[in-house]
């Protein structure tokens, strides 16, 4: 029987969600730099040290190979890769639930049901396959005989002798139980008449050759004990703890019948071989269950209308598409699930944000950028933000300033934050706060900052041997200016010996990245910080091009002298230039 299974689309299979919302989750930006995993590295360690939260840092997005290099002198694990932080159906699924095998008995399907008060279960295969949802009212239904019939389904029962063997938890006489445990159609009949019309009846079953689908099932009498067994019954079953005669015993024997005594008074017999049914033959061929990662606000609209109320959780295998129950819910956990809850570093808008950031707990905010985004609250929150040169000076002097012990790892860590982002105190966004951190974080790290510095940056050169994927997309931001969308992209270099070989890579690239994203305007900059100099590759509008304040070099390609910093050269240079060419464009009208 195949169940119908709402499944996801395959791209869906590759976004990495949550495993969790008990931590309070700290996390950078999308394409995330080394000030924005190392700053998370040191406010997670930070909270768990000073306030006791269960912390967590997280990325959402690639380790650049600088950032690798820091975390193995470090001796600290890369933050794990979590793209989505949405609430997913698995964060909200019960794990510790009650279900079913497929090949349990109706019976033990109803005492896990009052056992557990639940009216409804799951129910899956030996290997934890989903293969349905019973319902209590399904099963008392599938319990219940037709009310009004002519012939013999009134009394069928669908069962194997050795399920009602099992049910009856009986004692086995007559003949053997066959090898498979098959389920049978069978004719129930139950003994409770006189013995001339219990005859009449065996004898009509027999003409019309279904003796051998019958079961008889009746108390203390003899006489219809051997006309059952001599008319060639599929099973006897003799109620009240009576005991059948030998010479019945071996009779039945030779004509294959066999006979069960049941302990229990003919009543409950009955009643108990109807419930040896297994679960299996009685599922229904449709059903809903939701893949582990879909999100909350995903299917609340789409479950919201199903009569089912309990809806499995699964993780399908790729190889099998095998679906592995890991949890169920129930409607009402879609009202108001939990949000996870995140501590943003090194940005403050959405645009920058990892996905399902808007559905988020948003607890604190620490940041060294301009204040652009959209991010809201329910409550008020902790917001940190200082024109310093990182986000990771920002985290240290936490430590410093409270007396939180700093760990030595994590010091380094914050220490490449710092010499990342002020290019070693040499960018113009460089603070005094910024040096008096430095000096301190490189006291507890053990390091030299100069050397440390060129170990650093010689530890990744992205334009020696990266690919046009990583030169373009492991330090990117997007930003929304005037009404126009832009993508600035930079990276750190000890030299710019292999710009031109690679110039036309890099224009291509940011072409097919400007036209698929929608860019106004796509710039990656190329920074020599031993020259402090700048080679900027923009693609996009002309007339914003045409204002910018660079030295037009050859085709795309701008040289930027003395330029080292996005946030306080290049970002500022661009939005003057937008707010200029609209200004030419009104003054042309």
């Amino acid at each position: 029987m195949t169940a119908k299974c709402d499944e996801l689309s395959a791209s869906l299979s590759n976004i990495m969600t949550l495993k969790s919302q008990k931590p309070t989750y700290v996390v950078g930006h999308l394409n995330p730099d080394t000030d924005a995993i190392c700053a998370a590295i040191g406010q997670a360690e930070y909270l768990r040290a000073s306030e006791g939260v269960d912390a967590m840092a997280i990325r959402c997005g690639d380790i650049p190979s600088r950032v690798a290099w820091v975390l193995e002198q470090a001796g600290i694990e890369a933050p794990p890769l979590v793209s989505d932080v949405r609430t997913t159906a698995e964060l909200i699924c019960e794990k510790d639930y009650v279900a079913v095998r497929e090949g349990d008995t109706f019976l033990s399907v109803y005492r896990a049901m009052q056992n557990s008060e639940v009216k409804s279960v799951p129910v899956v295969s030996d290997d934890n396959e989903i293969r349905g949802i019973l319902q209590f009212t399904d099963l008392m239904q599938l319990l219940m005989p037709p009310s009004i019939d002519t012939g013999y389904n009134v009394k069928t029962v669908h069962a194997s002798p050795q399920k009602i063997l099992e049910t009856l938890d009986g004692e086995l006489a007559g003949a053997d139980l066959p090898d498979q445990d098959v389920e049978e159609e069978l004719i129930m009949f139950v003994g409770a008449s006189s013995e001339r019309t219990v005859g009449d009846s065996l004898a009509r079953v027999k003409n019309d050759g279904l003796s051998n689908k019958q079961i008889v099932i009746c108390g203390d009498r003899p006489k219809m004990q051997e006309t059952a067994v001599d008319h060639g019954v599929r099973l006897l079953v003799v109620t009240g703890g009576s005991q059948v005669d030998a010479e019945v015993c071996k009779a039945a024997r030779e004509k294959g019948v066999i006979v069960i005594l049941s302990k229990y008074d003919t009543a409950t017999t009955v009643q108990l071989v109807r419930c040896s049914r297994v679960v299996k033959n009685a599922l229904g061929d449709e059903f809903l269950c939701v893949e582990a990662t879909e999100a909350v606000s995903d299917i609340r609209k789409r479950l919201s209308a199903a009569r089912q109320d309990l809806f499995p959780v699964v993780k399908i295998k790729a190889r099998s598409g095998a679906r592995k129950l890991v949890g169920v819910f129930r409607k009402s956990a879609l009202v108001d699930p939990p949000r996870t809850r995140l501590v943003l570093v090194d940005h403050n808008e959405y645009s920058q944000a990892v996905r399902g950031v808007e559905e988020a707990e948003v607890v604190e905010v620490i940041d060294h950028h301009r204040l652009g985004g959209n991010v809201v609250s329910r409550e008020p929150i902790r917001f940190l933000n200082e024109p310093v040169g990182s986000s990771s000076t920002l985290v240290a002097r936490k430590f410093r300033y409270l007396g939180v012990p700093l760990s030595r790892g994590v010091a380094m860590c914050l220490c490449a934050g710092l010499i990342s982002d002020t290019l070693n105190l040499t960018s113009p966004t460089t603070t005094d706060l910024d040096r008096d951190m430095l000096a301190w974080l490189c006291d507890i790290a053990g390091v030299q900052a100069e050397k440390f510095t060129h170990d650093f940056f010689a530890s990744g050169s992205l334009l020696l041997k990266g690919t046009v994927d990583e030169l373009i997309g492991t330090d990117r931001k997007e930003f929304n200016e005037s009404g126009k969308f832009i993508s600035i992209s930079q990276v750190e270099e000890m030299s710019l010996e292999k710009f031109d070989e690679r110039c036309d890579e890099m224009v291509d690239s940011l072409k097919k990245l400007s036209e698929n994203k929608g860019y106004d305007l796509a710039l990656l900059a190329v920074t020599d910080i031993t020259k402090h100099h700048s080679r900027i590759v923009a693609v996009g509008d002309p007339k914003i091009i045409d204002v910018l304040p660079f030295e037009n070099s050859s085709d795309y390609v701008l040289e930027a002298s003395g330029v080292v910093s996005r946030k306080k050269q290049i970002f500022p240079a661009v939005c003057r230039a937008i707010q200029d060419a609209a200004a030419t464009s009104i003054e042309v009208v």
